[in-house]
């Protein structure tokens, strides 16, 4: 056998965004400039992803964040800094970050049921 270098095997986690930003309510581009501005990885830094090998990409409404195994990158931490960028562009109330699969996440809008207030009355 040939010593080469071993394949890593990567992680990939999905943000899938596709309702509200076919409503234009939110910007894809400023949400991945957030991302690549806050994700901790290695020691928990900023600013080092390239160096740590993880990788940020989007399409028109999904965002992807590939990340090598060995680094244990979290799903959580994506959910955290999803949650914190729709409350800072005042979405919060309208969206909510929802786990769809096992390393993917979807933005939905809150469901709102009316009528149900005037079986209370009575």
């Amino acid at each position: 056998m040939a010593k080469g270098k071993a394949k890593k095997s990567t992680v990939k986690f999905v943000i899938d965004c596709a309702a509200p930003v076919d409503d234009k309510v939110l910007d894809i581009a400023s949400f991945e400039k957030y991302l690549n501005e806050r994700i901790k990885v290695g020691d928990g830094k900023t600013g080092n992803l390239a160096q740590c090998g993880v990788v940020i990409t989007r399409d028109r409404t999904k965002i992807t964040v590939a990340s090598p195994q060995d680094l244990g990158f979290s799903k959580r931490q994506l959910k955290y800094l999803s949650k914190r960028y729709l409350k800072k562009q005042q979405l919060r109330d309208y969206l909510r970050v929802i786990a769809k699969s096992k390393n993917s996440y979807e933005l939905k809008y809150y469901q709102i049921t009316a009528g149900d207030d005037e079986e209370a009355e009575e």
